[in-house]
């Protein structure tokens, strides 16, 4: 059955959503810290070229979401603008692209979450040392 144009588009962005998550998760959420980091010892120590990037895919969200792209494509048939093998090479690429895109979303959106977590640390920090004692009398220093 062919699919028109704007339903694989969407199809398109809302597959990237699963895609983005399970790659972000397995290479960077600390559930998956401890394979993560035998995978990078191995993939800077493995005398072995295969090996060495084979364990390398496990540490970067953008090798890794090809795979799990890969995994999708077969899962569901997904094709875009042709309906032949060429569909699910576009496809493929282009779930790819989307899914990093909304990766590099969430990491900007994590940074500026971090960043006013500490601004906000250190504006409490301030209020505390200007604060009196309870007990003391005095003013306040500015």
């Amino acid at each position: 059955m062919r699919m028109p144009l704007y339903l694989q588009v969407v199809w398109l962005f809302l597959l990237a959503i699963p895609v983005a998550c399970i790659a972000w998760t397995v290479t960077h959420e600390e559930i998956f810290r401890e394979p993560r980091e035998y995978c990078a010892a191995h993939s800077e120590n493995c005398r072995n070229f295969l090996a060495r990037k084979f364990f390398f895919i496990f540490t970067c969200e953008y090798c890794f979401s090809h795979y799990v792209a890969a995994f999708f494509l077969a899962l569901t048939g997904y094709k875009l603008l042709f309906h032949d093998w060429r569909g699910y090479l576009i496809g493929g690429f282009a779930l790819v692209w989307v899914a990093n895109q909304y990766m590099s979303l969430y990491a900007h959106l994590r940074l500026d979450i971090r960043k006013e977590r500490v601004e906000i640390k250190h504006v409490e920090q301030k209020v505390k040392e200007t604060e009196p004692e309870p007990g003391q009398k005095g003013t306040r220093a500015a």
